[in-house]
């Protein structure tokens, strides 16, 4: 979340949250929001402790961080699959060229 925030801008902030609250409320200030952020963790890893157990022992091993958008795109669209380099159209090795007066075949997919 704050992964593009460097050391110039974090300060910045808690400059401003002193003009803003002021140094005798910034502590207070700084605990409840920190309390705030681990009961919101605390919460979302409940939800996801939940969630497993609904779904029952079978899919115990789920792993449900795989099914963000980012980790599918990820997996389904940058994953180097091995079956796309040693196979071409229609199930044929892609090194294999055609013989003389073969005609190439039809792919559907590619039309």
């Amino acid at each position: 979340m704050f992964n593009n925030l460097g050391w110039g801008e974090i300060l910045f902030l808690i400059v401003l949250a002193l003009f803003v609250f002021g140094p005798e409320r910034l502590p207070k200030v700084a605990a409840d929001a920190a309390r705030m952020l681990r009961q919101l963790r605390q919460m979302a890893q409940n939800a996801t402790a939940d969630i497993k157990a609904e779904m029952g022992p079978e899919m115990a091993d789920l792993d449900l961080t795989t099914l963000t958008p980012r980790r599918f795109v990820e997996k389904h669209l940058f994953a180097d699959d091995e079956d796309d380099r040693t196979r071409g159209v229609a199930g044929r090795p892609a090194t294999q060229p055609l013989a003389v007066g073969e005609i190439p075949p039809y792919d559907p997919e590619a039309t």
